[in-house]
């Protein structure tokens, strides 16, 4: 009898680590500075057609970050919340407030996005979790290459932030956690979208209930899916083009 195949291990992503933050400590203990309080910032739903973007500020006191149980004697590493299982979202989203500094919320709504465009939107949601953590930060870890925060801010961009700064891992999670459970939320007063398993994104049982019922409240109703409704496009609102940046189409 032929030997049934060896199980292959499934490689495990790379956990998030601190050098970023390490640099900017370095740097600032060059020039005679104390300790830094940095935050780590990053946002989910930008891309969604319903429902608001949520950030969320997280500051740590740079200490090992907890780690979840895995297979055998394998742990589960902090990291970009887009590289975790769902499980291990929910895991963290539990150790991750015990564990940090500070940590808060930041949202804006389908309307804002609407009538300010995402950039504002965003800006707005990401100064909203920054003003209420218990202090300020000194400096701001951004994911990405856009510093959307602007002034009096002082930001750090960085590309996949949310895979190699445990601040902003911390936050990647916390916020797609955040997110998630509100957008489950509207199931039950919108059955049929499959927001508890799409969050507002464009999946096809989604877009099969705006082809058959349109949009909901918590659509935007500024973007461009809804040129591609016909029984619906008549509802699209069509912002200031001088009022910011946005995904929109103006006609």
């Amino acid at each position: 009898m032929e030997a049934a195949p060896a199980s292959v291990a499934v490689p495990l992503p790379r956990a998030a680590g601190y050098e970023i933050e390490r640099e900017l400590c370095d740097a600032a203990s060059t020039r005679g500075r104390g300790p830094l309080r940095i935050a780590g910032v990053d946002e989910v739903g930008r891309g969604a057609w319903a429902g608001p973007v949520v950030v969320c500020a997280a500051v740590t006191d740079l200490s090992a970050p907890p780690e979840l149980p895995g297979r055998g004697k394998r742990t589960i590493g902090l990291t970009d919340s887009k590289l975790l299982t769902e499980a291990h979202r929910d895991g963290f989203a539990e150790l991750l407030p015990g564990w940090l500094s500070g940590h808060a919320i930041g949202a804006s709504s389908p309307e804002e996005i609407d009538e300010l465009g995402m950039t504002e939107a965003l800006r707005r949601a990401a100064v909203r979790a920054l003003e209420a953590l218990p202090e300020p930060p000194d400096v701001v870890i951004l994911d990405g290459k856009h510093d959307f925060l602007r002034s009096p801010w002082r930001v750090r961009c960085e590309i996949k932030a949310d895979q190699r700064s445990v601040t902003v891992a911390a936050a990647s999670v916390l916020a797609k956690v955040h997110r998630d459970r509100l957008m489950a939320g509207l199931d039950g007063e919108f059955p049929g979208y499959g927001f508890a398993g799409s969050a507002g994104y464009p999946s096809p049982v989604h877009q099969a209930a705006l082809q058959e019922h349109g949009p909901t409240p918590y659509h935007r109703m500024s973007w461009s899916y809804l040129d591609d409704l016909p029984r619906w496009r008549h509802l699209k609102k069509h912002r200031d083009p001088m009022a910011g940046a946005g995904q929109l189409s103006l006609l």
